[in-house]
């Protein structure tokens, strides 16, 4: 796209929304912040590395035109989910450091040996699994690094292994409250516990990745049968570990961390409620303490170290995002929309749940999930004063976020990095269409069947209504 089109395109899109907001009876504050609030989406998905400066200068607007107020901002901005990310970024930076992620999944691959079937399974599970754990990022940062050591040594094609890990990181991302930052969003703003997600995520998860797993080995069976003769030759018999820098004793002191900050989060609600604290505050709790062990880990090289772990630029770009779409449940849009949702679902519920889940999905695939869930989490909670159960929506947002976030290249986060690691490593990369058809297969079929359990369970639900 020629870069003169690029802002007006955007101009036309926002002179058209403002007109059809119109049209559909929105008022002048509401119009107003709803096209800035597009204007930073805009801005974040044609100008993907100022996507900071857009939200800056989004909510200067919104604080200059008087339809936001400092405190306001200050209550929008999401610093409990700020503070949780910024911990857990210190611990998951000490590790990979030390190369312990590296290190266990360099173990499994020379376990496994020359079997492609039996080793890509391995590795999607190893994705899920990190992913669950630390986050989709960190999980995508080293698997792909893992990923490109084996293409590279067996000389095929990396862009379908790049697919599958990432799809199966994706799933992973929505069994646990940290895999991924909808998932802390949804966890704190619903007061859902770790154990929470353990339930009603984390089953549904696994089950999504078998499905994911049989798709995979469909969909790109020629490049496994290629892996396969690869394997077969004589001369490939290269260990995975032998590539990575790794001392014993640090490799014991990340056990000791990873496996004592994994205790906690699961724990966490149990010792809240010996210690008679409200939910969650462990949540945020065990994530800066254990940054700060971290911390002290590093010594010498703690302020260096914090500075080069924590992602301040998407920490800040989450704060400006979050006040901004806070703007727009301050000046009653997420109302309107909610009323709208409920008006065409007729009043029935599980309709409007499909609706909801539809509307996440789209917004996903084609706004990446960060920006589709903080868009509609005010929306949720307009839709709750309303007086509608909304405990199998927060579940629907989750999985409709993670695994319709396989569905394009910039559905999610992780499929950005993939992409420019892809990039950093080969010099190549994937077309839009060519991962639109196995992204598409691959999510529509996982979010069917997420639904269909969710659908199945809604009798077990906490204080869930009959009629549901």
């Amino acid at each position: 796209m020629k870069p003169f089109k690029t802002p007006l395109i955007i101009g036309a899109i926002l002179a058209v929304v403002a007109c059809l907001l119109f049209a559909l009876g929105l008022n002048a504050k509401q119009v107003v912040a709803t096209d800035v609030f597009l204007m930073i989406i805009c801005g974040t998905l044609f100008y993907w590395k100022f996507r900071l400066a857009f939200a800056l200068m989004g909510l200067s607007v919104l604080l200059g035109t008087k339809l936001i107020d400092i405190p306001h901002v200050i209550e929008f901005a999401g610093l409990d989910i700020i503070l949780f990310l910024f911990g857990m970024m210190a611990i998951v930076g000490f590790l990979e450091e030390n190369h312990f992620f590296e290190y266990l999944v360099a173990k499994v691959v020379d376990w496994v040996g020359e079997r492609p079937y039996l080793l890509m399974t391995l590795l999607m599970i190893l994705s899920t699994v990190f992913a669950a754990l630390v986050d989709e990022v960190t999980s995508i940062l080293f698997m792909m690094s893992t990923m490109f050591h084996i293409t590279k040594r067996y000389k095929v094609n990396p862009i379908p292994f790049l697919l599958m890990i990432v799809f199966a990181t994706n799933i992973g991302s929505s069994a646990t409250a940290v895999g991924n930052p909808i998932g802390v969003m949804i966890a704190l703003r619903a007061k859902l516990s770790f154990m929470d997600f353990l339930r009603w995520a984390a089953p549904i998860s696994m089950i999504c990745l078998a499905v994911t797993i049989c798709l995979c080995f469909l969909l790109f069976r020629k490049d496994l049968a290629e892996l396969k003769v690869q394997m077969a030759k004589k001369g490939n018999e290269d260990k995975e570990l032998q590539h990575v820098h790794y001392k014993k004793s640090d490799i014991v002191l990340c056990w000791w961390l990873f496996l004592s900050t994994i205790t906690c989060l699961v724990l966490h609600h149990h010792i809240e409620e010996i210690l008679h604290l409200s939910k969650n505050t462990l949540l945020i709790g065990t994530a800066l303490f254990f940054g700060a062990v971290s911390l002290f880990l590093k010594a010498d090289d703690a302020r260096h170290f914090f500075v080069r772990r924590v992602d301040w630029w998407t920490l800040s770009f989450f704060m400006i995002l979050f006040a901004s779409v806070g703007t727009l449940k301050y000046v009653g849009v997420t109302e309107q929309i909610a009323k709208g949702m409920i008006h065409l679902s007729h009043g029935g519920n599980v309709f409007l749940l499909n609706i909801f889940t539809v509307a996440i999905c789209l917004l996903t695939a084609f706004m990446d999930n960060v920006l589709a869930v903080a868009t509609f989490i005010p929306i949720l909670s307009d839709i709750q004063k309303i007086g509608i159960y909304i405990f199998p929506f927060w579940w629907a947002m989750l999985f409709g976020g993670t695994m319709y976030g396989n569905a394009t290249v910039i559905g999610s986060t992780a499929n950005i990095v993939a992409m420019g690691m892809l990039e950093k490593e080969s010099g190549g990369h994937i077309k839009f269409m060519e991962w639109l058809k196995p992204g598409v297969i691959v999510s529509t079929a996982t979010i069917i069947v997420a639904m269909a359990l969710l659908y199945a369970q809604f009798h077990l639900m906490p204080a869930a209504p009959s009629h549901f």
